[in-house]
C-alpha cells in the first residue's frame, strides 16, 4: 500500500513538475495584474468615462459591468456567442440548485460542500476565456493592418494601354497571405507581369512576400535580362529567406505592341496562354524555385501573344482547392473556365475565376491563398 502511494505521490509529482515547467512567480502576479488591466482597457476603451462618472457610484458599477459584458461578447462569433451564453445561464441554473437557504441568526445565504471551489473555477475560466479573446481580438487587429499594408503594394487597379491589358485578384487563406502579384511598366514600353507564392501561409509568408516583391522591383530597375534576373533574384532569396522557406515565381516581359514575350518559369504553376482558336498552351519550364539552392541557373523562354489571346497566370491554390469530398479544382477546372470566357476582360475572367473556385470549394476551408492575373491583348479593331 505504501508503494503504491509514493507511486502516485512521484508521478503526480512529475506530472506537476512538467506541467509547471518554466513557471515563474512574475509569470502569475502579471497575469492578475497587467494582463488583466490590458485585457480590461481592450474591451473599455470605447466607454464613455464622463457618461459613467455622471452616475450614481452603485449605478456606475452596474452600468459599467453591463458595458463590458456587451463589449466581450459582441466580439465573439454570432455562434460562439451563443455557446458562451448558454454556458453561463446553465452555470448560474446549477449555482441556484446548489443554494442550501438562508442560516444562521442572520439571513446568511448557504450553499453545498463545495459551492464555493466551483465558483471560484468558473470565475479563472471565464478570466483565462477573457485573456486568450483579448490576446486574439488584439492580434487580429493587427493582422488587419499588416493586411492593408500588404494589399498597398500590389497594383490597385487595372493596368489598361492601347494594346495590353492586366488585372489580377488575390485571396489569402488567412488575414494575410504568401501569394503576390504585379505588373510593371518599362521605360520602354514594354510590361513585366509577375505571380509568386512563398511556400506556407499567414504572416511569416507576408512578411518574406513583402521582402521579394521588393527585391524584384529593385532589380527590374537595374534593366536585367530575364534569365539573369532570375539569378540575381534566387541568390538574395538564399541568403536573406530563411532555409525551410522557398518562392515559386513566374514572370514575362511583353512587348505590347508585337507581342513578343519572354518569361522564366522558377518552379511555378505554368502559365496558361489562351489562343484565338481557343486551344490552351501552357507556360513551364525556367528552373527550380527560388531559395533552394544559391547557384541555380534559370532559362528563359519565348512565345507570341497574338491579338485577342490572354496569358492567365495563377497560384496553386486555385488548382488545388478542394470541394468536401476531397476533390481538387485541378487544372482541367480553370482550363474549362478560361475557354469558356476567352473573349471576358481580364477584370471579368480573373472574378470569375475565384467565383468558380470558391463555389467549388463550397463550404470547405481553402487550404491556401487563390491569386490570379489576367494578361489580354486586345484585338486589332
Amino acid at each position: 500500500m505504501r508503494a503504491r502511494k509514493r507511486r502516485l505521490t512521484d508521478n503526480a509529482r512529475a506530472f506537476l513538475d512538467a506541467y509547471t515547467n518554466g513557471l515563474k512567480r512574475e509569470d502569475v502576479q502579471r497575469l492578475f495584474t497587467r494582463d488583466t488591466r490590458e485585457a480590461y482597457r481592450f474591451f473599455a476603451r470605447h466607454f464613455d468615462e464622463k457618461e459613467l462618472a455622471a452616475l450614481p457610484r452603485r449605478k456606475r458599477w452596474r452600468a459599467r459591468a453591463r458595458l463590458f459584458f456587451w463589449a466581450f461578447t459582441l466580439r465573439l462569433s454570432p455562434a460562439r456567442r451563443l455557446l458562451y451564453g448558454v454556458a453561463l445561464v446553465l452555470c448560474l441554473i446549477g449555482f441556484l440548485e446548489l443554494f442550501r437557504g438562508f442560516g444562521g441568526s442572520f439571513p446568511i445565504p448557504t450553499w453545498a460542500q463545495g459551492s464555493g471551489k466551483l465558483f471560484l473555477g468558473v470565475l479563472a475560466l471565464n478570466l483565462l476565456v477573457l485573456l486568450e479573446v483579448a490576446d486574439r481580438l488584439s492580434l487580429k487587429n493587427d493582422l488587419e493592418i499588416a493586411r492593408e499594408i500588404q494589399y498597398a503594394m500590389l497594383p490597385q487597379a487595372a493596368y489598361d494601354s492601347p494594346v495590353l491589358e492586366a488585372f489580377g485578384l488575390t485571396r489569402p487563406a488567412n488575414t494575410v497571405g504568401g501569394d503576390f502579384y504585379d505588373v510593371l511598366p518599362l521605360p520602354d514600353g514594354r510590361v513585366i507581369v509577375t505571380l509568386g507564392d512563398v511556400a506556407g501561409k499567414g504572416s511569416p509568408a507576408a512578411l518574406l512576400m513583402a521582402l521579394l516583391l521588393a527585391m524584384f522591383r529593385t532589380l527590374v530597375d537595374e534593366g536585367l535580362e530575364a534569365a539573369a534576373l532570375a539569378e540575381r533574384l534566387n541568390v538574395q532569396v538564399s541568403r536573406h529567406a530563411p532555409a525551410s522557406r522557398f518562392i515559386t515565381l513566374f514572370f514575362a516581359t511583353c512587348d505590347p505592341a508585337t507581342g513578343r514575350t519572354v518569361y522564366v518559369n522558377a518552379g511555378h504553376m505554368p502559365g496558361l496562354l489562351c489562343r484565338r482558336d481557343g486551344t490552351i498552351e501552357r507556360l513551364s519550364g525556367g528552373g527550380i524555385a527560388l531559395g533552394m539552392f544559391d547557384r541555380s541557373k534559370y532559362e528563359a523562354h519565348e512565345t507570341v501573344i497574338e491579338p485577342g489571346e490572354t496569358l492567365v497566370l495563377y497560384s496553386d491554390g486555385v488548382t488545388e482547392a478542394e470541394n468536401h469530398k476531397g476533390v481538387a479544382f485541378e487544372e482541367s477546372g480553370l482550363e474549362r473556365v478560361i475557354t469558356a470566357r476567352a473573349q471576358a476582360s481580364p477584370r471579368e475572367l480573373a472574378a470569375e475565376i475565384v467565383r468558380v473556385v470558391e463555389a467549388h470549394a463550397q463550404e470547405t476551408y481553402l487550404a491556401d491563398d487563390l491569386t490570379v492575373l489576367v494578361v489580354r491583348r486586345k484585338a486589332v479593331s
